[in-house]
């Protein structure tokens, strides 16, 4: 049961601390997505030597439980009381970790990977609930700014850290570190963070939950499992209409249900279906490219792991500064112009990426990510502030529960999609990864055209005061719109910071 509300202004160097330890659990619970696309070359070579369709859901695990369970997760932890819902996240986190580490074979694997993100989605929002609610009035912006600058530098740690593990360690190696990390987190949160009363909570939905994972996983089986079973194989046809009937089931729920998960009536206005569209076309190309990235670099390239981490850094650092920039820009010339640019710079980026062998000095190949971070910074703050601010501002948790699950269902449809050309091709590496990326550049153009049609002049909500981010997006934008995917935000925080909590996308 919940103790008492911590009285913020009370007790300032106690925030400090606070802020400090949950932006080290957002640091690990990130980074370690960018260190496991560092290990997939180890992992195909090791001891379980997993088919390509096994690569995938070992990666794709984490994210199909961390996307689906993001909104749920931060209602219980808005009912429970973020603690709580924090320390049983690091608690989840750190034994899929030791599960994934100790896996005897890949099946266990890839649910010890589906544990962690289960773990991940109690601790995202939980930690910007603690960040926020611990803070006195006037820092809360500053919170949040804090709070989304640590997903950005969880990309670098990520990259650094896991290529420097991966260097002497077997890929086991990253989950024995990141374990007792939890761990440690776990047991200082416990001592050192206040226990906050509970706070209005959003839906919590068991019915709608489990026909958002259920359907997605469907879909993701069929994407996967085509390449190998055959796209008209029963196995495969039987998960693409399975995911169709559970998809549209959770649909006709949320109209039904009193309080759904996802009501589809919410995406009546242009542009929260355009920021929704939009963050996850922006993703499955990013996430595209995360997938071979690290691997090109150690197949093709000759690079050692921790040559590789270092190798990828730029494109994280400055994805981090052009998402700063963006709030700017996109004042001074407009929401859609400004989305417009980053995805034309994220469709061509994954082009010239087509054009990419082994051939390819690092200096070209470095100049195309940075021509991809800057489509991705453009483009991710300000269709995740149309997500946000196309509804109430009492609804701003939900909002931004949104913008973290399409990021995460686009980056695993990524994953999928480029993993799924890479199978099929008959030719080497990079000739399948020229395949995949020549689709993920056709898939995110057309999709990002029907992105800026709905994001067009004259909806509601279009401009840059849409509906309801009101002045607590205002207040919060510019210390935090540069960045995208808050997760589920902090239902019980202030609105503004709610408005405002967008995190910085990680390779």
């Amino acid at each position: 049961m919940p103790e008492h509300t911590q009285r913020p202004e009370a007790a300032p160097a106690r925030h400090s601390t606070v802020l400090g330890l949950m932006s080290a659990c957002v640091v690990l619970a990130v980074a370690l997505v960018a260190a496991v696309n560092l290990a997939l070359p180890d992992l195909r070579a090791g001891s379980l030597h997993p088919s390509s369709a096994q690569l995938l859901w070992i990666v794709d695990s984490y994210l199909l439980l961390f996307a689906g369970l993001l909104i749920p997760a931060g209602a219980l932890g808005d009912r429970r009381g973020p603690k709580g819902a924090l320390l049983s996240g690091l608690g989840l986190f750190a034994a899929g970790c030791l599960l994934t580490a100790l896996a005897p074979n890949v099946a266990v694997l890839v649910a010890a990977r589906g544990l962690a993100g289960a773990g991940a989605a109690l601790v995202m929002p939980a930690t910007l609930s603690l960040a926020v609610r611990t803070a006195a009035p006037e820092r809360r912006a500053h919170a949040v700014a804090v709070w989304t600058g640590a997903t950005g530098v969880a990309g670098l740690v990520g990259n650094l850290g896991g290529g420097l593990v991966l260097q002497y360690l077997p890929w086991q190696g990253l989950f024995w570190v990141a374990a007792p990390a939890a761990l440690l987190l776990l047991a200082l949160t416990a001592r050192l963070t206040p226990r906050l009363a509970a706070a209005p909570a959003g839906p919590t939905d068991p019915t709608g939950t489990a026909l958002l994972v259920l359907g997605s996983l469907a879909l993701l089986t069929a994407l996967i499992e085509g390449p190998g079973r055959g796209w008209d194989s029963p196995p495969v046809l039987g998960s693409f209409a399975l995911a169709a009937v559970l998809l549209g089931a959770l649909a006709a729920h949320g109209m039904r249900a009193r309080n759904p998960l996802v009501d589809p009536r919410l995406f009546r206005p242009r542009p929260l279906r355009a920021g929704v569209l939009g963050v996850s076309v922006t993703f499955f190309g990013m996430y595209a490219l995360f997938f071979v990235n690290a691997q090109y670099l150690q197949y093709a390239k000759g690079y050692s792991p921790a040559l590789a981490g270092l190798a990828i850094g730029p494109l994280a650092v400055a994805m981090l500064v052009v998402s700063r920039l963006s709030p700017r820009i996109s004042r001074r010339i407009g929401r859609r112009p400004t989305v417009a640019a980053g995805l034309a710079c994220l469709t061509t980026g994954l082009g010239l990426l087509s054009l990419v062998d082994g051939a390819t000095p690092y200096p070209p190949y470095a100049g195309v990510l940075l021509v991809l971070a800057v489509g991705m910074g453009l483009a991710t703050p300000s269709l995740s502030m149309a997500v946000i601010g196309s509804l109430p501002a009492d609804r701003a948790g939900l909002g931004s529960g949104l913008n973290g699950a399409a990021r995460e269902f686009g980056s695993a449809l990524g994953v999928a999609a480029m993993g799924t050309v890479l199978a099929s091709h008959s030719g080497g590496f990079t000739d399948g990864m020229s395949a995949g990326f020549r689709l993920a550049a056709v898939v995110v153009a057309v999709l990002g055209a029907v992105t800026m049609a709905w994001l067009r002049p004259g909806g509601a909500g279009s401009g840059s005061g849409a509906a309801g981010g009101g002045r607590g997006a205002a207040q919060g934008q510019d210390a935090a719109e540069g960045s995208s995917g808050a997760e589920t935000g902090a239902r019980s925080s202030s609105s503004g910071a709610q408005a405002a909590a967008t995190a910085t996308p990680s390779s």
